[in-house]
């Protein structure tokens, strides 16, 4: 018996093993990520480009989240560049909320730095408390979106772009962002 378990857990577990990706690759997706992001950002929003470009450092996020009824929550990975020293630093973040809602949305956020104290405090102790307020309905490259995100601390800009998903929402949530160990080689 005790066999039989044993080559059925190697057989669950070896496709799994065979795709998981390393970690330039999961750097390199983060990169293109990052691209893409930027590229619709500048499209939608043009001043984006010089305020990115005059920032101490921005952050680009890919979230999924959730709300039902009076709890919010998601997660997602992204990567904050300095753009004085050009470093990359790869990270995640999880949100947790509690406001009026419904839906699921799966969006980008670009958080830009405009003070050096701002930039480091986030790559370092990355924790944000934000209220937010946005109407999205989108599947494909159908529907619309209105988003309203602000932050609490000045000095921060953030943009957000649903990808795809429908929600309706006002919440006050917190949001953790830390650094991924694992691609920072740390």
């Amino acid at each position: 018996m005790l066999k039989k378990i044993s080559i059925l857990l190697l057989l669950v577990l070896m496709p799994l093993t065979a795709t998981a990706k390393t970690a330039e690759e999961d750097r390199q997706e983060l990169r293109e990520m990052r691209s893409e992001v930027l590229a619709r950002l500048y499209e939608q929003n043009a001043e984006a480009k010089g305020l990115i470009a005059d920032a101490e450092g921005y952050a680009v996020f890919d979230n999924g989240g959730i709300n039902l009824i009076l709890f919010s929550g998601g997660s997602g990975k992204g990567v904050a560049h300095d753009n004085k020293s050009e470093k990359d630093t790869y990270m995640r973040m999880a949100t947790a909320g509690v406001g009026i809602g419904l839906g699921i949305k799966d969006y980008q956020a670009v958080i830009v730095f405009h003070k050096r104290a701002m930039f480091d405090q986030f790559v370092d102790k990355g924790w944000d408390f934000s209220g937010q307020a946005d109407a999205a309905a989108k599947i494909d490259d159908t529907g619309g979106e209105a988003n309203a995100a602000d932050t609490v601390v000045s000095g921060i800009t953030v943009y957000q772009m649903t990808k795809k998903g429908l929600a309706l929402q006002a919440t006050l949530q917190g949001t953790k962002y830390w650094k991924l160990d694992k691609l920072n080689g740390e």
